[in-house]
C-alpha cells in the first residue's frame, strides 16, 4: 500500500501575510480561515506564531535571510578572510626572520 506522493505546495508571502491577517487583525478563526482558503489548520496556527515572533521580518521567502541572519553571514566570511590573511603573515613573518647565517645553504 504505497502511497502517492503529492508535490509540496508552495505559498508565497502575500498568501501567507493574508491569512494570518484574517486571523489576528480580522478576528475569524483559524479553523474558518484554513477551511476557506483549503490548507491545514497547523500551517496556519504555524504561520501565525511565526508571523508573532517577528512581524517585520517574518516570512523572509526562498533564499531569502532575516536581516540579522545575513549580517551574521557577512560577518562569519569577513571572518574567515581576515584569518587566511594573517595566517599567510604568520607564515611570511616566519620565512622572513629565518637567521642567515643558520641556512643549511653552505657556501
Amino acid at each position: 500500500m504505497e502511497q502517492e506522493k503529492r508535490p509540496r505546495r508552495k505559498y508565497d508571502k502575500e498568501f501567507i501575510l493574508e491569512a494570518v491577517k484574517l486571523v489576528t487583525e480580522q478576528g475569524q478563526s483559524v479553523s474558518q480561515v484554513a477551511a476557506g482558503l483549503g490548507i491545514h489548520e497547523n500551517m496556519l496556527y504555524l504561520w501565525k506564531r511565526k508571523y508573532e515572533a517577528d512581524p517585520a521580518n517574518a516570512f523572509p521567502g526562498k533564499g531569502r535571510m532575516k536581516p540579522e541572519q545575513e549580517k551574521i553571514r557577512q560577518l562569519e566570511r569577513e571572518l574567515y578572510r581576515v584569518s587566511r590573511e594573517r595566517d599567510i603573515l604568520k607564515k611570511a613573518v616566519a620565512i622572513f626572520s629565518k637567521d642567515p647565517k643558520t641556512s643549511t645553504d653552505s657556501q
